[in-house]
């Protein structure tokens, strides 16, 4: 079958994420970079050189190569995934920071596996559901070798620990089977088992029943556990109509992990409600444009691939921009193609690259 246009609309959308992205970062990253590193636009340099740059090689790669190879190579993509996620352990190769242990580092450029996983896992999970036959039968014959790999991924982001990780995985995951046909009643009852095993997880930490404790009682010692979601949410509340314009408060270290999960905050201090807006208007038409490739997909990999990467993208936008304006509790999820972090950019400009090749093989 010979390839067809490519979706203009949806690669519209992600380069208009990449370049709002590291406009935000310039502005968000220039106090805590010429604090940190005397220099400010440290942080806008090493997106550039160590996310952008690879990410684009990535993309237009991924964008080429037909999508039906992934397939093919499915299962030793996930265990390399699993791999990288356990050599974080292993000291002189992992790198820990601020208490967690997700980064493994090769010479000047550092990565975190959980990034490559979530590609991995949403291509696995697609091939292993597409495989002709009865849905049902598909599906039962599935679930020993996912569940035998699910256990092994959540053992590793605990010890990391990483429940952040955890919540994006069983997210994709659910989100991948529901598309492949599985039972609703089932979906129900995993959410439900889930969330009984998520309250159980914020109990064993004290950082974590903090973050429940201030979403419920925001009152809560606002300058300690708090402090960040008070900040971040003086910072949204000061943006109004049309922003401060790039003179923001907040990034003057006030507002924790400005470049991190707080960087809509600092977009909506700046830039208003409508640079807000405007962001979340181009992840609405990146999920858009991306269901749509998934649903006129010519086979069923395609499909659920599709899905899955649209899915993921847009849960996790959605997960840190309502965290951060405390509509759900603080997760620590960052904000795809915004965010500081070049192992994050390299693999989103990948996955919509693979999402690209599927639009051209639309029906």
């Amino acid at each position: 079958m010979r390839p067809n246009k490519p979706d203009y609309i949806l690669i519209f959308a992600i380069f208009a994420l990449v370049i709002f992205g590291l406009v935000a970062l310039s502005s968000a990253s220039v106090v805590i970079s010429q604090d940190t590193f005397g220099e400010n636009y440290y942080f806008l340099k090493h997106q550039l050189l160590y996310g952008l740059s690879i990410g684009l090689v990535g993309f237009f790669l991924c964008q080429r190569i037909n999508y039906k190879f992934w397939k093919k190579i499915s299962f030793p993509l996930l265990i390399i995934s699993i791999i990288l996620l356990a050599l974080v352990f292993i000291p002189q190769i992992g790198y820990s920071h601020g208490g967690a242990q997700r980064w493994i580092v090769f010479g000047p450029f550092s990565f975190q596996p959980f990034e490559f996983l979530k590609l991995a896992f949403i291509i696995y999970l697609a091939a292993l559901l597409s495989k002709k036959g009865k849905t049902n039968e598909i599906i039962k014959q599935s679930s020993i070798p996912v569940l035998l790999f699910f256990i092994v991924i959540v053992l590793l982001l605990c010890f990391q620990p990483n429940i952040s990780a955890l919540i994006m995985i069983f997210l994709i995951a659910i989100l991948i089977y529901f598309l492949a046909g599985l039972n609703l009643f089932y979906i129900f009852s995993l959410i439900s088992l889930s969330f009984v095993g998520l309250l159980v997880l914020i109990k064993t930490a004290s950082y974590r029943s903090n973050r429940l404790t201030v979403f419920l009682h925001p009152e809560t010692d606002p300058q300690g556990i708090g402090y960040q979601i008070n900040q971040a949410l003086l910072a949204i509340g000061s943006g109004g109509l049309f922003g401060l314009g790039f003179h923001s408060i907040q990034k003057w270290k006030y507002l924790p992990e400005v470049i991190g999960d707080s960087i809509f905050a600092i977009v909506a201090e700046e830039l208003g409600f409508i640079g807000a807006g405007a962001l979340v208007i181009l992840f609405i038409i990146l999920a858009w444009r991306g269901f749509l490739i998934a649903k006129n997909s010519s086979d069923k990999f395609g499909y659920l691939v599709a899905g899955g990467i649209t899915g993921w993208l847009f849960f996790q936008a959605f997960i840190n921009i309502a965290a951060i304006s405390r509509l759900i509790p603080l997760t620590g999820i960052t904000l795809p193609f915004i965010s500081y972090g070049g192992s994050s950019l390299i693999i989103c400009l990948a996955a919509v690259g693979i999402l690209v090749n599927i639009s051209k093989y639309n029906k």
